[in-house]
Formats: structure tokens, C-alpha cells, sequence
């Protein structure tokens, strides 16, 4: 395959504000114009007639962008259907289980908040309970993941929750190792896949999960709100959407497809997401915004004279750097050293608050040059961040 010419020649292909640095691919994705411009031909397309298309066109062609999707990630269009988002696919899952008194959900503590949160909030409706791993940052190995999560599994879990890749740590987790470890246990796995498609290569059947849940809008370029839900065949029959409408008992596809009114737009334009994907190179682009990311955040790691949250082969087109500051490691500082950083130098990443330290988060794609985070890495080392 020939080099694909990276960096600014890409910018256009998106509506950024020329003004800003944007390391912030992972917070919500963009949408490549190519792909708003798909989606607005399918808006067209149902307002010229609304009833025939929604009562009579949108089933098959629903079903078609389901299949195109789950044969990109290795799965069977059966098995796959169409969420807002993956919190809303993960809640659909916690909110089928058939929890007992004295249940546990294990999740390690590095989880997306939100899933934390939805997580306990199903466990205390059922007077279960929410087990949490701890795993600080920054961490030493992928074995260390794998083994602080098993290390909380007991005859009482009845669910494990892992991150594939996690949101604001960046780390890739051994995921085929955790599921093997979570049946073991006699326990089912459900990977939060929010970040995965489209930034690393996914075979989803295959790795033996009973839920993957993910987003296309994120690395697939699909438009938002664009997330998936696929889930084994023996564990469908249980599913239910959070909205429950017409297909009620129909099965998994048909519960999940129709839960009301809503736009569909995102979902049928998520094949042109993914084929945008392929067009600036697939496995190439994943391997070029990995190798940027990696250099940027090493770049980053010098300058600031700082760490990398985990060893570089733990991470994918996502890095997390501490940063070099003194003080309070708060989540409202931390949202407050985004928003400095955003609004007075117009780059935009993400910062967390974890293990005693603050972390900011870079993402890598297509658009994305190294100069961005030489940018980024000047501003922090000569300022006095708030």
C-alpha cells in the first residue's frame, strides 16, 4: 500500500475552526463533511415522504447498514444493533440483568464514570452490589490490569465490566485474557468498547464476549449519536432496549430497531463512516495515528519532564501524560485546566484527575500533525497553569 500524505492536506476534509488545535479525536469524534453530506441525502430522502419511508423502507435499509457495520467488526449483522451511544447500550444490558441479593458486578476503577455510575445504580435496585478494582496510574504492565480485576472476582459475580480501551486513561486492556478470566469465574463480560472500533482492528465474535458495546461516531467517523450494541446469541433472548415500543418479544433485532420515533439518519450513514475510514487507509491510518500518538506523547513526557500513565505498547491513537503540576489533583481542577487551555490557547484535549496527579489525554487522527503537540507541550512548560 502507498503512504497516505497524514496531516493538514487532511483538515478540510472536516468543518474545524481553522483557529483551533483540536488533540480531542476520542471526546466526541468528527464528522467528516463527505459523511454530514450522506447523512443530509438520507434526511432529504424521509422528509419527502416520512410514513413510507419510516413504515416501510427504514427496516431493510436499517438492516443493511447493520450488516455493513458488524461485517467491519468482525460480527454478524443479526447479532448487531443500532444505540445513541455505547452508555446507552451498556445501560440497556445492566438494565436486563437478573440481579439477586448479594450479586456483584466487578469494574475496574479506571471505567468510564458514567458506566461506574450506571453500574451501582443497577446493582442497588437489586440489592446487589458494585465491586470496584482499583488499578492506579500509572500502571506497569497489561498483566497488571488483567490480574487487579481478577483478583476481585468471586463466586458472587454474576457480571464483569471492562474497558477495551479506556476513555480517559487511553490504556488498551487485555480484554480476550478478561474474558477468558470472567467465564472462568462462571461470571458473564460485558466490554466497553466506546473507543475501540476504528482506532484498533476488532474481530468482535471472536473474542467471546457475551456484550461488546461501542461508537461509530468516535474513530469510524460515522455522524453522532452513532453506538452499537452486539450480544451473543444465547444471551439476546433477555435483552430489552430502555424504550420498550412494538417489537416487544418479536426478538433481539426487532425489540432493538424499532423503540419509537427517532433519527435514523446517523446509523444509515454510519457504512459511509466506515468507508471514509478505508479511504484514508484502514489499517494504515490506525498504525499512522498510534505511531503520532506515541511520538507526541513521548514528545510530551520530555518537555513537561513527566510519565506516560502506562508503557507505550498499552496504547493505541490515545495517550495520557501527567502533567507537571503541583497542588490539588481535582476533577474540577482538572476541568478547569481544560477549559484554560481550550478557551485562552485553543487546543483542545482532555484532563482527569487520578491517582494523586492530573492527566491529559491526546488523541491522534488523520488531520493531526506532530507540530500540534509541540505546540501543546510549549504552552504547558512556560505558563503558570490555573
Amino acid at each position: 500500500m502507498s503512504p497516505i500524505p497524514y496531516g493538514s492536506a487532511w483538515r478540510g476534509e472536516w468543518a474545524f475552526d481553522p483557529d483551533v488545535t483540536y488533540l480531542n479525536h476520542g471526546g466526541y469524534g468528527a464528522t467528516p463533511c463527505s459523511v454530514l453530506a450522506t447523512q443530509q441525502r438520507w434526511r432529504d430522502r424521509i422528509e419527502r415522504n416520512p410514513t413510507g419511508f419510516l413504515a416501510r423502507e427504514l427496516p431493510a435499509a436499517l438492516r443493511q447498514a447493520a450488516a455493513e457495520a458488524a461485517a467491519a467488526l468482525g460480527a454478524r449483522g443479526e447479532d448487531f444493533v443500532f444505540v445513541e451511544n455505547a452508555t446507552s447500550g451498556i445501560n440497556a444490558v445492566l438494565r436486563s440483568l437478573d440481579l439477586a441479593r448479594g450479586d456483584e458486578i466487578v469494574i475496574a476503577s479506571l471505567a468510564y464514570p458514567a458506566i461506574t455510575k450506571a453500574a451501582r445504580f443497577a446493582a442497588a435496585e437489586c440489592h446487589a452490589r458494585l465491586v470496584e478494582a482499583a488499578v492506579p496510574l500509572p500502571v506497569r504492565d497489561g498483566a497488571q490490569l488483567r490480574q487487579a480485576v481478577a483478583a476481585r472476582l468471586t463466586n458472587r459475580t454474576r457480571l464483569v465490566i471492562a474497558d477495551h480501551i479506556a476513555s480517559a486513561s487511553a490504556l488498551v486492556w487485555p480484554v480476550a485474557e478478561m474474558i477468558a478470566d470472567a467465564h472462568a469465574a462462571g461470571a458473564r463480560i460485558l466490554i466497553d468498547g466506546a473507543h475501540a472500533p476504528g482506532q484498533i482492528a476488532l474481530a468482535i465474535a471472536a473474542l467471546g464476549a457475551d456484550w461488546y458495546v461501542g461508537n461509530l461516531h468516535k474513530w469510524y467517523f460515522a455522524p453522532r449519536a452513532c453506538g452499537f450494541l452486539w450480544a451473543a446469541p444465547a444471551v439476546q433472548r433477555d435483552l430489552h432496549p430502555l424504550s420498550i415500543s412494538h417489537g416487544l418479544g418479536q426478538g433481539f433485532v426487532e425489540e432493538f430497531d424499532w423503540t419509537g420515533t427517532r433519527d435514523f439518519t446517523a446509523a444509515l450513514a454510519a457504512p459511509d463512516g466506515i468507508a471514509f475510514h478505508q479511504k484514508l487507509g484502514g489499517a494504515q491510518l490506525m498504525a499512522r495515528n498510534a505511531a503520532l500518538a506515541r511520538d507526541g506523547a513521548a514528545h510530551l513526557a520530555r518537555v513537561w519532564r513527566s510519565e506516560l500513565a502506562g508503557p507505550a505498547s498499552l496504547f493505541a491513537a490515545m495517550t495520557t501524560v501527567r502533567l507537571p503540576t503541583t497542588g490539588e489533583a481535582t476533577p474540577e481542577r482538572a476541568r478547569a485546566l481544560a477549559r484554560w487551555l481550550g478557551e485562552a490557547h485553543r487546543i483542545e484535549t482532555i484532563v482527569t484527575a487520578e491517582s494523586g496527579a492530573l492527566w491529559l489525554r491526546v488523541a491522534a487522527q488523520a488531520y493531526n500533525t506532530a507540530g500540534e503537540y509541540e505546540r501543546l507541550g510549549a504552552v504547558v512548560a512556560g505558563s503558570n497553569l490555573p
